[in-house]
């Protein structure tokens, strides 16, 4: 049997410990990337043991060997080795799997004690020990309320005095990035309404962006496994950075949870991204086993006089409608498409059920409440309602969560249980009867569902390096004879895309024409229009068509003048395709910047309002615009800023592409003409954006 070292922590009183220097899972303070600490109290088995750290184990890894050792400790120990710690056996992390649930359960079950002996002095199962910090513990509790006390209040209830001369140049300069101080100066066309300042006599609302360079690692189980990110930019793209434009939800790095949208990768396991193009940044993301990256996160604005943080605010609203907490930054009300709402549930005894019925959708990521149970707490209470997104419960952030780990938060937590939710704004103008409400909703969704069947009006040029060429094939073939394509796509709601082909199966006679690849978009076959069909309308089309004898088709394809990372991409893409055409044909999108070479007729816009209630950042920078160095080049979105009306509003992601502000053309416009037009939009702006789907990794 092996004997644990005790470890011990001070109370909340003892010099050092504060809420910013504690570990949020373990209660224990120790440096980011280091080991948690935890106080066992009985006597540990060895085989529960690392042999490396000798401390019970962590995320259990098992060596082909046979030998057992915490994750961490493991992976650290082979960046310098290449052999197993014990027998010296050759061994590479990516040949390690998680040990078994049998395992894990019993170190799990290892009884340890709350880190603030000093006033909590509960013992508990080693899994138990996080929700009971968060939600039980009086000293953790205590370091959150006075670091949150010490925050100062969300900037959109503030108004303070104008300081001297910081232009919102200088707020991005400030930007606090401790591990890549190059990145401080400023980037050729970047434009940022984000940091811009209020114009009154009163201070900055806020004065710079908070942003670290974090590192997270992310192990694949399976080599092929995705990790879950879209990610868009790249050296050849106006973005220039590696930007993650989404999480796939119940994925791998949803899972993690330390990644967000909007992060920017600046490296993978030691290789810079800064200076790669897209196709290649693609490559280093899919390396199987182990991926240790280095993430530029933004975290909001930080107030540039320290002694607002005692700042009275002077808004009066109440609780439930001025949240004190936000799973991403400062929370904001009244923005579009909804308002964030702090809802508190007090159970009379810790089982007492809510009576909320917890959904996800298939078309947004996080958590919704799909029915309130009647009689239940919650509708008792009144003040949450179906459709309500679940942003954060008791501090958990769920923005990309699951019901069932919602469900698990509220079961580990005492009698008060609080909810941060967003409403959409449809529900708080529902008046009158049921009929007369769902008329009205009927009414404002007509035209987000006409959106999609908009063809772009904004002439423009696709961005240096892409263009596109039209391909045209015209074959004799038997009428029942197949084409032997499979395609995706279609402008309907779901995918918002042309119809694209996904293979080129070898047996149909396309594959032996050879003009027609796998990621061309479809023009038309046999003159009938596709560019303006959903996926069912096209599918019917090709299928009526490919039955005459005489079949001509008309494609465009996307080229850049990355060749050599696209050929090698495009070759890859190939032998996957052979090796199992059908799965392959079902998962397979085109890249990123495949999209950029489209020309303007093939892009759909959507408009998308923006509204503030003072003199608050819209919340986004972009970059493009003309330049003499590099020509004209779209705008582009590079920052979504936590916090702001852009980012709670959700339907603007890094990589789209502005080509209108307020129905004005950005087309010809450079850096100085575009900031003036944002600037003037005090409380409402309307943006016409191009989106395309980031690059999946």
């Amino acid at each position: 049997m092996a004997t644990t070292e005790t470890k011990v922590a001070g109370s909340s009183s003892a010099p050092g410990l504060s809420w910013a220097r504690v570990c949020k899972e373990c209660g224990q303070q120790h440096e980011g990337l280091d080991s948690h600490l935890y106080e066992y109290q009985d006597e540990v088995d060895d085989e529960l043991v690392c042999h490396i750290c000798l401390q019970p184990l962590l995320r259990p890894m098992d060596t082909p060997c046979g030998h057992t050792y915490c994750f961490h400790c493991l992976s650290n120990f082979l960046k310098e080795q290449d052999f197993c710690p014990v027998d010296r056996l050759r061994l590479q992390l990516h040949q390690c799997r998680p040990s078994s649930l049998l395992v894990r359960n019993l170190l799990d079950k290892l009884t340890v004690m709350c880190p603030h002996a000093a006033e909590c002095q509960q013992q508990m199962q080693r899994c138990e020990l996080q929700p009971h910090l968060h939600n039980r513990c009086p000293v953790f509790r205590r370091l959150r309320e006075e670091a949150e006390k010490r925050k100062r209040p969300s900037w959109n209830e503030l108004k303070g005095r104008k300081g001297d001369g910081e232009s919102s140049g200088d707020a991005k300069h400030s930007a606090t990035l401790p591990q890549h101080p190059t990145r401080d100066q400023p980037e050729p066309g970047l434009i940022n309404p984000a940091y811009e300042e209020s114009e009154d006599d009163n201070t900055p609302l806020r004065s710079s962006l908070v942003a670290e360079a974090n590192v997270v690692e992310l192990f694949r189980e399976e080599p092929e496994e995705d990790l879950g990110l879209r990610i868009v930019g790249g050296k050849d793209t106006p973005l220039g950075n590696i930007v993650i434009q989404e999480i796939v939800r119940d994925s791998l790095a949803a899972r993690d949870g330390r990644l967000a949208p909007g992060d920017h990768i600046l490296e993978v396991n030691d290789v810079s991204l800064a200076s790669v193009p897209h196709a290649r940044a693609i490559t280093v993301l899919r390396q199987p086993s182990l991926l240790r990256l280095t993430v530029m996160q933004e975290k909001g604005f930080k107030s540039r006089d320290p002694r607002s943080d005692h700042h009275p605010s002077s808004c009066t609203t109440s609780t439930a409608s001025q949240p004190s907490h936000s799973p991403h930054g400062n929370a904001t009300s009244n923005n579009n498409p909804g308002t964030v709402l702090q809802v508190t549930l007090m159970k009379s005894q810790r089982t007492e059920p809510l009576g909320i019925k917890l959904i996800r959708k298939s078309d947004e990521s996080g958590v919704f409440i799909l029915d309130l149970l009647a009689g239940g707490l919650a509708a008792k209470d009144g003040k949450l309602r179906n459709n309500d997104k679940v942003l954060a419960i008791n501090g958990h952030d769920l923005r990309h969560g699951t019901p069932e780990s919602a469900a698990q938060i509220i079961q580990a937590s005492e009698v008060r249980v609080n909810f941060v939710v967003m409403r959409p704004a449809e529900t708080q103008e529902e008046g009158g009867s049921s009929r007369e409400g769902q008329h009205s909703r009927a009414a404002r969704r007509a035209p987000e569902m006409q959106y999609f069947r908009r063809r772009s009006t904004y002439m423009k040029d696709p961005p240096g390096g892409f263009s596109s060429q039209e391909k045209t094939v015209s074959l004799k073939k038997e009428p029942r004879l197949s084409l032997g394509i499979t395609i995706a796509g279609g402008r309907d709601i779901r995918s918002r895309l042309p119809v694209y082909i996904t293979s080129v199966q070898p047996v149909g006679c396309l594959h032996r024409d050879g003009t027609i690849k796998r990621g061309d978009v479809l023009l038309s076959i046999n003159g009938v229009d596709l560019t303006q069909l959903t996926y069912n309308e096209a599918v019917s089309v090709l299928k009526a068509q490919t039955a005459q004898s005489q079949v001509t088709l008309r494609v465009i394809q996307t080229l850049s003048e990355d060749s050599e990372e696209d050929t090698e991409a495009a070759n890859k893409d190939e032998l996957d395709t052979v090796d199992d055409p059908r799965d392959d044909a079902l998962n397979w999108t085109p890249l990123w910047t495949r999209w950029l070479g489209l020309p303007s007729p093939m892009h759909w816009c959507r408009d998308i309002v923006l509204q503030k209630t003072n003199n608050e950042s819209w919340g986004f920078s972009i970059v493009g615009g003309y330049e003499e160095s590099h020509g004209q080049q779209p705008f582009f979105i590079k920052t979504i800023v936590p916090g702001t009306p852009a980012h709670f509003d959700g339907r603007l992601k890094c990589g789209d592409e502005i080509v209108a502000v307020n129905g004005a053309t950005t087309v010809g416009m450079n850096n100085s003409s575009l900031i003036p037009m944002l600037k003037l939009q005090k409380n409402k702006v309307t943006l016409t954006v191009v989106s395309w789907p980031g690059s999946l990794v």
